[in-house]
This record gives structure tokens, C-alpha cells and sequence, in this order.
């Protein structure tokens, strides 16, 4: 029998769509399909163009990126499902299968959208003293967000908005320490369309900057075969050993999370071929899904995109790409070594072989004909650790993707061309690190052209060929369009909470609530807690991390990641920062804990995608996801006490880190061990909280308690080495 391992896109995509509410779209006839296909398009080559030869103003780049992304939103998007599904032809009230209804609210949100960018030159008289124009285009924009929003992605961020609004308004109303002014519907359209406070914020401008590119790379990235390579090195690197495919999802999820930034995305891509391969070797369904969605959330964290927070910390912190990049690789190490050893006990306890050679697939092989897709991915890092921009990288990844696809070939040493990808990719090389002074765009774009040209001639008089058709280009950017319209909508939408914060000041209220609150609990913890384990400055801070942790996963269980990440960073990060925590860990420890809501029931989209890919019971599924992404939850509480885990930030000490690292790794181990039932030989019940005990105070920074916590586990080894020799002397003697 022979595991399948060959991805089919079109599959993955019904998928995706299937299980992702951001990926559910409307199906549409002429004239519809091909109007959206080309506006798709036309906004992928956009940001392409600009990415590489230069951005736009700041308010006017922003403004065609959003025009694009809330007007394509109620074509691509149905009003309601029962919209959705409702007999696909092409009316007069209805063209292409779109409602005449939404093409005027695409066009209305649309030219709201492009309102400032025109009068941009007169805007500056226009803040604080909006003129008619302004509130009328300013409350079109408004509403349509809503919608838009609440279209591509469900209720709760729309809801959450507008909870933020109607405090804005009804301040006054509000009791105690939360009163305030409150603000005039004209106050807060000048606040929050006017300003860069608001819709136009920052959100906006690194989605339309940054995150739309690597989406874009990303589709590019996996059309040309390079997710088809991870996969393949996942599988024969960890496929052979006892339970297998398991490990190999790890392994395949920490790879192909280099390209996709969606935990969704992630868990279809890589689970429609682990999940299978997991459930034939004797995993339970529930534990197959979980497997994989506690991996997929891994691709949020893990570098070099880390979904869009990366870029996101970039503009908050002000910090180099460098300096995010290397603060992720720990955690993220963390987060997949954690899954992997539960998923290692739990494969010894029940016995679970590992693939055999017939299958997995044939790593030399693989490598042989796939080789050239890994060019895009290496020149992607390079530029990025090399301090030049991220967009610019994008830029030479995405052309990179183009080159290798449609220059090389699925066969022989996977090259048939070398003259031309040599040719094209030094071009390309010329475009991202020529300095051409004053002139550089108008060379850029002449070099630019003249390979375009050149290939153009070669795949015509040469009879070049790739291993994808010039369709699949245009499709990869029809798709990645596509894919980024969601997270577009949910960034200006954030953008009206973070106004409303700005505007009232209520995040400073709500740090000192959570701030009282934590003192409060920490007075009471103080008379339980021995001091040599914490001082009542730790117990207010640890009660804090609680509180935001709880926060962040409720959150984050109906909205995006990346949204989740905005509002936390505006909201509750400034509590910890108060307490003392480094702002670097702050945002990062925030992260974290939003990305647990893809796991973390009742809505936990990546466990319910593999749970449906599984057959196994969601809710089930999501608890058992919960489980194995116990590092994660974990991980954060230590690098806010133990920053040198992040190995760059401030007072990084090898000794700390050295102290952390290896703490976290021997807790980590012990911790699954005990939640699998399952070291050497299956464990008792006191072993079982024995090593509970013992993991957390390995985990817990400080030479002193990972000492007593390395003591405590001691006992259990010893019991668990006598039982494991008379397993393996009863076995030989019935041999």
C-alpha cells in the first residue's frame, strides 16, 4: 500500500473553503467571474509593481488597496449563506449572479475609500472641522466596512466595533472610571476617516504594505511545488519511525508554515495527506485531527512570515524584521517540540508502527526534480535578513516563483533551461540590489521589461517549458488576491477600534482596571505561595498574564489572528508594559495566546478543519488540540519571566537562557509524558501527577526550582527503568 503524497490544489482549495469562512466564496457566471477574476488580478499586480519599483503615498497607496479589497468583498462574498447557495444565473437584477445591490455597495464603499486619497491636498484644513462631504463619505465607508467585514468573516468583529463605537458616542452614560465626554457621530467620523488614528491606520497600511505580498508569495510558493518538497523532506525524515505519519504532520506543518501564515490553510494542506496516513497506522480519528491542527497553528509563529504579526511588531515596536525573527525561533521550536514528544509517547503506548519504505516517497527523487523551488524561499530570507525591505523581498520571492515555474521542469535534475533561469534570476538580482540613483524606478522598470521581453521571445521561438503553465501564474494571483481580501477587511475594521481607543483614552482606563484587579488576586495568592517561589510583584504580574491570556483566547475565538493581535497590542499589552514586561515580550506574549484560540473550543476553526478532514467529533477534536498545544500556553508565561528565551531581548544572558531552554525542554518532555499516560512503560496515576508537578517547576525560569523539579521526577525514572527491564526480560523470555 502506498501513501498518497502528491497535493492537488483544486481539492485543497474546495477544502479550504469548506472549512475556512474567509475562503467561503461566491460562485459567479459572465459577466461577474471574469469582472472580479481581472480586478483580482489587476490588485495582485498592483502591489506586485509597487512592492518592486517603488510604493505610492502613503494615504494614496492605502486608499487603491482598500478601494480594491472592500469593493472586490461584496462581489467575491455573498450576503448570507442562504445567498450562497441559491441557483447560480445571470439576470438583469442580478449580473453574472451578483445582486445589482452589491455591485452598488462595492462601488459606494469603494469611492468613499478613494474620497480621501483626492482631496488629499485639502485634507489637513478638513481634520477637525469636516465638511458635509466628509461625514456623508465618511459614514458610506463606515457602514460598508461593517458589512464587508461581517461578510467575509462572520459577526464578532463587526460586533466588537461596534461596542467600541457606541462607547465613544454614550460615554457620559457609562459608570465610574469608564465615563467620559463622549463624542458627536461628526467627532468620531473626523476621528476615525480623516485621521491616520482610525480606518487609514497603521493596520491598514501593513496589510497593504507587507501581509498582502506574502499571501501572494505563499500561493505562488506552493503552486510551483515547494509545499510538495516540505512534505516529502517531513515524510522521509520522520515518516519511519513509530507513529510515523504523526510526526510527520509536525514536522510537514513547521515547514509549510514557512509559506502559509493560516492555521486553516495549514491544517488542509498538510492533513489531507497526514490525517489518512494517521488514521491507517491506528491513531484514534479525534487524535489524528488534533495532531494536525495543533501543528497547522504553529504557522502563525513560526518565521519567517509568522502570518502577518511579524510585519505587524515591525511598525508597533519600531524594530528591525531581524530582531522578530530571532525572537520567534525558540518559542516556535517550543511550540512543534512539545506536539512531537506527545506525539512520540502516545505512539510507544499503543504500539503505532512508522511508514514503510514502499510508503513514503522517495526523498532523492523528490529532491532531484524539486530542487529549483527552493530558490524563491532562499532569496526571500536573504533579502530579509539582509535589512532591505520586506515588500522588496515579497517582490523578489513572488518573481522568483514566476521564473522557476515557468524555466524548470518536473524531470531529470528538474532543469532543462539553465541559460534562462541564470539569465532571469540575475535580472531579477540586478532589479533588488542595483542603486541607480535618482533615476533607479525608470531602470528598474527597463530592466524589468527587458527580461520580461527576453522570456517572452525564449517561450515562444525556443519552445521553453516549465513545470507550470503561463495559466497558473494568472490564477496564483487571482487566488492570492482572493485570499487577502479578508484579512484587508478585518484590519481597517480594527482600525475603528484602535480610533475609538485614541479617541476616548480608554486603554489607559482598562490597564489600570486589570492592573487593580491583578494586585487584588496577588494579595490573596501571597498567603498561599511560599515567598522563595514569588514576591508579590511576580504574583500581580503572573495574575495579569492570566487575565490577558483568558482575554486573548476569547477573543481571538471569533476573529482573526492578526485582528486579535491589533486590539490586544492597543488594549492590554500597555498593562504589562506597566508591570514591567519588556514591550517586545509583551507583544509577543499577547500573540501567542491569540493564535490559541484556533485550538481552544468552542470555536476552534483549525481543530473543527481537521476534525472534518478526520471524521472525528469536533469538539472532541479541539479539546485533544488543546492538549498537545500545552507548550504554547505554557511557553509565553516563561519568556515574560525569563526573557532570554527570546534571545534578543534586553538583559540576554547565555546563562539565563541556557537555564530556560533547557528547563523548558526537559519540562516540556516530562509534561508529555504524563498527559500520554506513557514514559517507558505506561504510567501509574502518582507518576502521572508526580511529573505534572515536577514539569512546571522545570519549566518555571530559575536554576533553583528546575533543580526541584529535576528531583521530583527522579522517583517516577527509576520505577519506570525497573518496569521497562521486566517488560523487556518477560518478553525475552518468551522469545
Amino acid at each position: 500500500m502506498t501513501i498518497t503524497t502528491t497535493l492537488d490544489d483544486r481539492k485543497l482549495q474546495e477544502l479550504e473553503e469548506k472549512f475556512d469562512p474567509e475562503m467561503r466564496f461566491r460562485p459567479t457566471v459572465p459577466p461577474a467571474s471574469v469582472i472580479v477574476k481581472w480586478l483580482l488580478i489587476t490588485l495582485s499586480c498592483f502591489h506586485f509593481y509597487t512592492a518592486g519599483f517603488g510604493l505610492l503615498r502613503e494615504t494614496t497607496h492605502r486608499g487603491v488597496h482598500l478601494a480594491f479589497v472592500l469593493g472586490l468583498i461584496f462581489l467575491v462574498f455573498a450576503a448570507s449563506k442562504k445567498a450562497h447557495d441559491r441557483e447560480l444565473r445571470s439576470t438583469w437584477l442580478s449580473p453574472g449572479g451578483v445582486p445589482l445591490s452589491d455591485w452598488a455597495l462595492g462601488l459606494a464603499c469603494a469611492a468613499s475609500v478613494l474620497y480621501i486619497p483626492w482631496v488629499f491636498d485639502d485634507l489637513a484644513f478638513r481634520v477637525g472641522n469636516p465638511g458635509l462631504a466628509d461625514v456623508v463619505f465618511g459614514s458610506i465607508l463606515f457602514l460598508t466596512l461593517l458589512e464587508a467585514t461581517r461578510r467575509s468573516m462572520g459577526w464578532p468583529l463587526p460586533l466588537i466595533a461596534i461596542g467600541f463605537t457606541a462607547y465613544a458616542l454614550a460615554g457620559p452614560y457609562f459608570p465610574g472610571l469608564l465615563k467620559h465626554a463622549g463624542a458627536s457621530w461628526s467627532q468620531m467620523i473626523n476621528h476615525q476617516y480623516l485621521t491616520s488614528q482610525g480606518i487609514y491606520g497603521v493596520a491598514v497600511g501593513v496589510v497593504a504594505t507587507y501581509v498582502f505580498h506574502f499571501v501572494l508569495f505563499g500561493v505562488m510558493a506552493t503552486r510551483i511545488g515547494l509545499g510538495q518538497l516540505f512534505l516529502d523532506i517531513a515524510s522521509t525524515v520522520a515518516g519511519r519511525y513509530a507513529g510515523g505519519p504523526a510526526k510527520v504532520s509536525v514536522f510537514g506543518s513547521a515547514m509549510f508554515g514557512m509559506l502559509s501564515g493560516s492555521s486553516v490553510a495549514n491544517a488542509v494542506t498538510v492533513g489531507s495527506l497526514t490525517i489518512p496516513a494517521m488514521i491507517r497506522v491506528g491513531y484514534k480519528r479525534e487524535f489524528a485531527g488534533a495532531v494536525e491542527a495543533a501543528s497547522s497553528t504553529g504557522g502563525q509563529i513560526t518565521p519567517p512570515v509568522l502570518g502577518a504579526a511579524a510585519f505587524l511588531m515591525i511598525e508597533f515596536l519600531d524594530v528591525s524584521y531581524q530582531t522578530i525573527i530571532a525572537a520567534a525561533v525558540i518559542p516556535a521550536f517550543m511550540h512543534f517540540f512539545g506536539v512531537f514528544m506527545q506525539v512520540h509517547f502516545e505512539a510507544k503506548r499503543f504500539g503505532l508502527r512508522g511508514l514503510t519504505e514502499e510508503e513514503m516517497p522517495r526523498l532523492r527523487q523528490s529532491l532531484r526534480q524539486r530542487w529549483p523551488t527552493l530558490i524563491p524561499l532562499v532569496l526571500l530570507i536573504w533579502i530579509l535578513v539582509s535589512g532591505r525591505t520586506p515588500y522588496l523581498a515579497a517582490f523578489t520571492g513572488i518573481a522568483s516563483c514566476a521564473i522557476v515555474g515557468l524555466t524548470t521542469q518536473v524531470s531529470g535534475n528538474g532543469i532543462k533551461n539553465w541559460a534562462m533561469l541564470v539569465v532571469l534570476h540575475a535580472l531579477l538580482a540586478l532589479i533588488a540590489f542595483g542603486d541607480f540613483g535618482s533615476s533607479g524606478e525608470e531602470i528598474k522598470l527597463a530592466i524589468f521589461a527587458a527580461g520580461t521581453v527576453l522570456a517572452l521571445a525564449a517561450w515562444k521561438f525556443a519552445g521553453v517549458t516549465g513545470r507550470i503553465r503561463h495559466g497558473v501564474l494568472v490564477e496564483a494571483f487571482e487566488t492570492g488576491a482572493k485570499y487577502a481580501l479578508a484579512v484587508g477587511a478585518a484590519a481597517a475594521t480594527v482600525g475603528i477600534v484602535i480610533g475609538v481607543v485614541t479617541l476616548t483614552g480608554v486603554g489607559f482606563k482598562i490597564s489600570y482596571i486589570i492592573t487593580a484587579w491583578a494586585q487584588t488576586i496577588a494579595g490573596g495568592l501571597s498567603t498561599v505561595v511560599p515567598a522563595f517561589l514569588a514576591d508579590t510583584r511576580s504574583l500581580t504580574l503572573f495574575a495579569a498574564l492570566v487575565m490577558t491570556g483568558v482575554v486573548c483566547i476569547l477573543m481571538g475565538c471569533g476573529i482573526p489572528t492578526t485582528a486579535n493581535y491589533i486590539i490586544m497590542v492597543t488594549v492590554a499589552a500597555p498593562t504589562l508594559v506597566q508591570l514591567g514586561v519588556e514591550p517586545l515580550v509583551a507583544h509577543f506574549f499577547v500573540f501567542y495566546y491569540g493564535v490559541l484560540a484556533d485550538i481552544t473550543p468552542p470555536v476552534a476553526l483549525a481543530a473543527y478543519a481537521a476534525a472534518g478532514m478526520a471524521g472525528g467529533d469536533p469538539f472532541r477534536t479541539g479539546n485533544m488540540a488543546f492538549r498537545l498545544g500545552l507548550a504554547k500556553v505554557l511557553v509565553p508565561f516563561v519568556f515574560v519571566f525569563s526573557p532570554s528565551l527570546l534571545l534578543v531581548a534586553k538583559g540576554f544572558t547565555w546563562y539565563d537562557f541556557s537555564v530556560t531552554f533547557i528547563g523548558c525542554v526537559l519540562g516540556i518532555t516530562v509534561l508529555a509524558a504524563a498527559l500520554s499516560k506513557f514514559f517507558l512503560v505506561e504510567m501509574k496515576r502518582w507518576e502521572q501527577l508526580v511529573c505534572v508537578a515536577a514539569a512546571l517547576l522545570l519549566i518555571a525560569p530559575g536554576l533553583i526550582v528546575t533543580l526541584v523539579g529535576a528531583a521530583m521526577v527522579v522517583p517516577v525514572l527509576l520505577r519506570q527503568l525497573a518496569a521497562w527491564k521486566q517488560v523487556n526480560a518477560r518478553l525475552a523470555g518468551v522469545t
